[in-house]
């Protein structure tokens, strides 16, 4: 039996930097909506941050691009996790003759972004919890006139 994935997903391979650095920073990220989800890997100065910000768009794109009814802020970070990628073998001197191996850890950041349940791709329900709030707020308005008269 098939299992049907949803989602719109985007890799990055090959990217120099230690998992275990990058890994806190999509920590953050991980099930915020995307608006937000960028807005902090903007402001935050880790090198992973800025990294982890590329894919993130990247997939955002490729969900705006295969499917033309949704919205930025209707998408969220659903998955995000960091693969350890193969290391770079550098020889390091050292003093006396000797020499160590200095590993550069590289990493795979894989991101899936994915429609956010409680909005339809019409967008709709969020201009009706809007219209609610409105009308809420005008009854409760009207209420406190009567109390006063």
């Amino acid at each position: 039996m098939k299992e049907t994935k949803t989602g719109y997903r985007a890799i990055s391979k090959f990217l120099i930097g230690s998992p275990y650095k990058i890994r806190p920073v999509a920590d953050l990220v991980r099930r915020k909506t995307y608006p937000e989800a960028v807005s902090i890997l903007e402001n935050m100065p880790h090198k992973g941050a800025k990294l982890i910000r590329k894919t993130v768009k990247s997939a955002a794109s490729n969900a705006l691009s295969g499917n033309k009814k949704l919205d930025e802020d209707m998408l969220y970070v659903r998955e995000i996790y960091i693969d350890e990628g193969p290391r770079l073998k550098r020889i390091w001197f050292r003093g006396r003759g000797r020499a160590d191996m200095q590993l550069k850890r590289m990493c795979h950041i894989t991101v899936v972004v994915d429609e956010t349940a409680g909005q339809t791709s019409s967008g709709t329900a969020k201009q009706g919890n809007t219209a609610k709030l409105v009308s809420a707020a005008k009854q409760s308005g009207a209420s406190s006139k009567k109390a006063a008269k």
